[in-house]
């Protein structure tokens, strides 16, 4: 039977809330079997603006220990469920999937106390979570299904919130993308692990369309991005902003971790073998951590060195430093 042009749209919505309900279920699953493997103390009050701390999830919990890492003994635990978490300056950001007859997935802007003072609803499965330094820019990057473009497929949604206006952008896939210097318009662009620099303005990130992966760098008050290179992905700032760590696609692979200086553009492939699926984050401004086979790792920047267990049973790492300034910087986007 031939479906009529005006009922396409429906089944499109349709095919899009059940992948929505079975990845969220998923996911749901996912965090009760961590919480079995890894039994959790009882929970306590957590101070996201501590510097000196890891914060992390651990059984679908957000949990804090040493910057060293250590035991689970070390671990703070709070009663803060999420999938992916991020923190900076005593802002963060917790994206979680909802039980229930329809799964609903949020992201929760919570403050230092680990209250939620924002919630911003979603669709599909969370994937990368950031908080810019000083606090004020929040981004996320969800998969979904049943773009028209995907033929089912799946595709990401990034969204970016600026806390001090409370202007939210739910999509940035209508960003203006300039590649090869030129404007450039396709319908299956996806951007994901958007990642603010200091001026809470400029940004990194990835976008992806006809079968090939750019990093890009972005103009917030513009609202415009440009394409730096190929095959890229993930890209994480390092505290200085002259550094990014990123995944890159290899072979045997398929990831491999690598640093690119941004005044030079040249990329150094770092200490770590094995392939990783993460957006790394930095330990500190020598150092990146990043998640792989259920724990978390640490590496240094520099191509040099070896792996090193820094937490078992975690995922979602963020160091927390001093609080930073919030950027005055004037966005055309308010």
């Amino acid at each position: 039977m031939q479906i009529s042009a005006t009922r396409r749209p429906v089944r499109r919505v349709l095919i899009l809330v059940a992948a929505v309900i079975v990845l969220a279920t998923v996911a749901a699953a996912y965090t009760a079997i961590a919480a079995r493997r890894h039994p959790q103390p009882v929970a306590r009050a957590l101070d996201l603006a501590t510097a000196g701390r890891l914060l992390f999830v651990s059984g679908g919990r957000v949990a804090s220990a040493p910057l060293g890492g250590g035991s689970p003994g070390t671990r703070t635990v709070s009663g803060t469920t999420c999938q992916r978490f991020y923190a900076a300056a005593g802002t963060g950001l917790c994206l979680v999937v909802t039980t229930g007859p329809v799964p609903a997935t949020y992201a929760k802007v919570l403050d230092r106390s680990m209250r939620e003072v924002r919630r911003i609803q979603t669709a599909g499965v969370p994937n990368r979570a950031r908080v810019s330094a000083s606090g004020r820019m929040v981004s996320w990057t969800v998969f979904v299904a049943g773009d028209s473009y995907n033929q089912g497929g799946f595709s990401t949604w990034t969204g970016i919130l600026d806390t001090r206006t409370g202007y939210a952008v739910p999509n940035m896939e209508n960003i203006q993308l300039y590649i090869d210097g030129r404007r450039y318009r396709s319908p299956d662009v996806n951007y994901w692990g958007v990642n603010f620099a200091a001026d809470d303005n400029r940004f990194y990130g990835t976008v992806s369309t006809r079968g090939k992966t750019y990093l890009i760098e972005g103009d917030y008050g513009k609202w415009e991005a440009r394409a730096l290179r190929e095959n890229a992905e993930c890209p994480s700032l390092s505290p200085d902003g002259t550094r990014l760590v990123f995944k890159k696609r290899v072979r045997p692979g398929p990831w491999r971790l690598y640093a690119l200086d941004l005044a030079t553009m040249r990329e150094t492939p770092l200490a770590e073998p094995e392939s990783v699926d993460d957006q790394a984050a930095w330990l500190d401004g020598d150092t990146v951590m990043y998640g792989k086979r259920g724990s978390v790792w640490a590496v240094p920047a520099d191509g040099t060195g070896a792996p090193r267990l820094l937490l078992t049973g975690a995922s979602s790492p963020v160091a927390v430093g001093p609080a930073q300034p919030v950027a005055a910087v004037r966005h055309s986007r308010q």
